[in-house]
């Protein structure tokens, strides 16, 4: 026979340990944080590991680094800004005499809504932006950085048969040439809208990594690299580089083989695109498109498109519900681990 007398029974040493500690004194359990109830809400760059060294000189990389695009354009943007200030009453008078209306505005009757989302752009409006981009990058370069790589000099490296004039690196594209240049490509390829993100993504992290400038002599075979790169990183059905001599005839298989072995090495072989500074492209490249009045054009909502919206509007409500549910079971769950259950037991 023995005494009879009471011990902790606990699932785990480590809750077995925390119940001998509460025999003096039981203190009253800590709430749970945030995290742990799953009402934080994260940066989408925070479930990624990224280095904050050189945050400022990679924007290509780091999700919270400025875009060299959009700061490049910020000059240009305010000398426009002043300019469309000047001649705001002679264009309200013009529109208003002439009955065009410079934007479309929504009612009671009609929603005008456009189909530029982050996870489908709109591909028309989506070059536009990249060329924009590529535009400000060249006229804003350092004028005194000179460096051209060989690779890139359309000089030695010529994408057609005609003769490159001898002052072919000294004068500025203009912003409609670099579109029709990227939208044939993208015709072409049947490329998508995101694969211009991307593409824009690997100009910038060339023009860092290398250290170079994009310039009138190089932009071409810099943005038909970037081009020929994205497509493969990010379409499943990538095009081969004999198709793209099916595009520019008067270029080799050998010479684009070169382009896209040079183009992966002055990368570091980082083709690497975060969602996050994927996300931040897209913005920047729709405030850069608000800054230059380049908008998306708006139609005017439908009734399928309104269910569509509706039925997407729904699904997130469940998906915010459940989650609720699920938090707060685990909040309940973690108060029932902590209540101490004493049994019986017996001593020899």
């Amino acid at each position: 026979m023995g005494n009879t007398a009471s011990c902790c029974v606990a699932s785990s040493p480590k809750l077995r340990r925390k119940a001998h500690a509460r025999l003096d004194s039981d203190p009253e359990p800590e709430p749970l944080s945030r995290e742990d109830t799953g009402w934080n809400l994260q940066h989408i760059s925070d479930r990624e590991n990224v280095d904050d060294l050189n945050m400022e000189y990679n924007p290509s990389d780091h999700p919270r680094a400025s875009t060299l695009f959009l700061s490049k354009s910020q000059t240009d943007v305010r000398d426009k800004r002043k300019s469309l200030f000047t001649n705001h009453v002679s264009v309200r008078w013009n529109n208003h005499h002439t009955g065009r209306a410079r934007r479309k505005h929504s009612s009671c009757s009609t929603i005008f809504l456009d189909d530029n989302t982050v996870s489908q752009p709109n591909l028309k409006h989506t070059i536009k932006c990249v060329a924009l981009a590529i535009y400000y990058h060249i006229k804003n370069r350092d004028p005194n950085d000179r460096t051209l790589l060989d690779i890139f000099d359309e000089k030695l490296h010529p994408l057609s048969k005609v003769e490159v004039p001898p002052d072919y690196d000294e004068h500025d594209p203009e912003q409609k040439h670099i579109y029709r240049f990227v939208r044939t490509l993208f015709s072409a390829a049947q490329l998508t809208a995101e694969c211009a993100i991307v593409t824009l993504v690997y100009l910038e992290r060339l023009l860092t990594y290398a250290e170079i400038d994009i310039c009138p002599g190089s932009w071409k075979r810099i943005v038909l690299g970037a081009i020929l790169l994205a497509s493969k990183v990010w379409d499943d059905q990538a095009v081969w580089n004999v198709d793209y001599c099916q595009i520019l005839k008067d270029i080799t298989v050998e010479d684009m083989n070169e382009l896209e072995r040079q183009f992966l090495e002055l990368l570091q072989f980082n083709i690497n695109v975060p969602s996050s500074v994927y996300a931040k492209y897209y913005f920047d490249l729709r405030s850069l498109s608000e800054a230059n009045n380049l908008s998306c054009p708006l139609e005017p909502l439908s009734r399928d498109r309104a269910q569509k919206l509706e039925a997407v509007s729904r699904l997130c409500e469940d998906k915010y519900r459940d989650c609720r549910k699920a938090a707060k079971k685990r909040s309940m769950s973690a108060d029932q681990l902590s209540v101490v259950r004493w049994a019986p037991a017996i001593i020899p």
